[in-house]
């Protein structure tokens, strides 16, 4: 079960980094769930924000980390469609809802902009929807790469469009073709 939460001020959290196929991410998880994945590159900047980054042993933690790792590496052979952990992303109300709409979108599926605000029920706000999911801490987990541009292009994405175009073709890929006969 997924749960978007607020953390409080006094929860430790604890980071790991795991080697993937796009590169290293480091996994960042308090006593809630999972706060933040990063790129390579946001580490410095994102855990400076957070002044409970450094901290001691927290157990709760530690097992949220242990479970993303293991789910990420199951994502990434394929073998995992759905995350299923406990998350805690930091985020406005309405960061809150976009994020929720992103954990919507089908795996292998992508939608735009204009269809996510929609779904938030107000097309006119694609340009504030991608923003939003500009701020999302939990790439990949939470699916931002799984929206495109109205033309069908890629567009936007903190570990790089590469990267972006090599999650949508595992997903892709990892589907079975439906046969049609006419």
């Amino acid at each position: 079960m997924n749960v978007i939460s607020t953390t409080p001020a006094t929860d430790t959290l604890v980071t790991t980094t795991i080697d993937t196929p796009v590169g290293p991410l480091t996994l960042q998880a308090g006593t809630r769930g999972l706060r933040r994945v990063m790129w390579l590159g946001e580490h410095a900047e994102r855990l400076a924000d957070d002044a409970h980054a450094a901290g001691g042993r927290n157990p709760a933690a530690e097992a949220v980390l242990a479970a993303a790792v293991t789910q990420l590496r199951e994502y990434f052979a394929g073998t995992r469609h759905e995350f299923d952990l406990p998350l805690d992303p930091v985020g406005t109300p309405f960061q809150q809802q976009v994020w929720q709409v992103l954990r919507g979108i089908p795996y292998g599926e992508t939608i735009s902009y204009g269809e996510q605000a929609r779904r938030l029920g107000d097309v006119r706000k694609s340009r504030a929807v991608g923003a939003a999911n500009g701020k999302n801490p939990l790439g990949i987990i939470v699916p931002c790469h799984r929206v495109v541009g109205s033309d069908g292009k890629l567009t936007g994405f903190a570990g790089g469009l590469e990267n972006k175009a090599w999650l949508l073709q595992l997903e892709q890929s990892d589907r079975t073709p439906t046969l049609s006969f006419g």
